[in-house]
């Protein structure tokens, strides 16, 4: 459960400072060039740190590392092209970004004359956190005002009495590693704990769950699918890319 996922990780961070280990045997055999890591987060995923140290004096020591960092949608797309950049091919990732940015730039124009719902993020249900990093971003691209977490800073925890205080319009719930099956399983017993199942967004069937694993928790080039979903989740009325069937859904569903 969730619950008990926070509290194994939250124990394992005291005693270490990964959730994780790499295979070094494994990766020596794979003989690789470059390694693609992160430096954001030693929840999310193995550490710099943990690589750097199964390759030292090993065969695979030769090989570039490339670790990734981003907090910002501008720096998620830098961090493409600095991948395409180590792979020599740095025109194919100034060109993807570019079509990236011009798919995003549109949905942004789109959105900035229409009404701007109230909205709250929530990237982890047992406690609850809202969604920081780039997520506030996308909010406001997508025509919203977002009331928790800043851009570029890490996802904070949310205080108790925090959903009676924001009143948020507009509900988005997309758990750091979750599939929209899984988010959904855990869902109703969850909601009514932590108080989700009465706020007047999930009662006017705006609270809506969305693959988070796939999407909004990776600073990959979905990200403009993530802004996608947003934008339809806030204005149906003008958006409508197909994701709603297939990547996020209401809460709780209709009948």
């Amino acid at each position: 459960s969730s619950e008990e996922i926070h509290a194994r990780v939250g124990r394992q961070l005291a005693e270490a400072a990964s959730v994780y280990s790499v295979d070094a045997e494994l990766l020596e055999s794979l003989r690789p060039t470059h390694i693609v890591t992160q430096v954001h987060c030693e929840v999310c995923a193995v550490s710099l740190g943990d690589v750097r140290a199964a390759v030292h004096g090993s065969a695979t020591a030769a090989a570039e590392i490339v670790a990734l960092g981003a907090s910002t949608l501008a720096q998620a797309l830098e961090d493409m092209e600095r991948v395409a950049a180590s792979l020599a091919v740095p025109a194919r990732g100034t060109g993807v970004t570019s079509r990236l940015r011009a798919r995003m730039n549109g949905i942004a124009a789109a959105a900035a004359p229409l009404p701007r719902p109230r909205v709250l993020t929530i990237e982890w249900l047992a406690p609850l956190m809202a969604a920081g990093n780039w997520i506030p971003q996308m909010i406001e691209m997508a025509g919203g005002e977002n009331l928790a977490g800043e851009t570029g800073r890490h996802s904070p925890w949310l205080e108790t009495g925090a959903l009676d205080a924001l009143d948020p319009d507009v509900i988005a719930v997309f758990p750091c590693g979750f599939s929209l099956e899984r988010t959904e399983s855990e869902m109703r017993r969850l909601a009514e704990a932590s108080g989700l199942a009465g706020t007047r967004a999930a009662l006017e069937g705006r609270l809506f769950l969305a693959d988070g694993n796939q999407f909004f928790n990776r600073p990959g080039p979905r990200l403009v699918e993530s802004l996608e979903m947003f934008a339809e989740m806030l204005h149906p009325e003008k958006f409508d890319f197909g994701h709603g069937r297939t990547s996020w859904r209401p809460w709780p569903a209709a009948d």
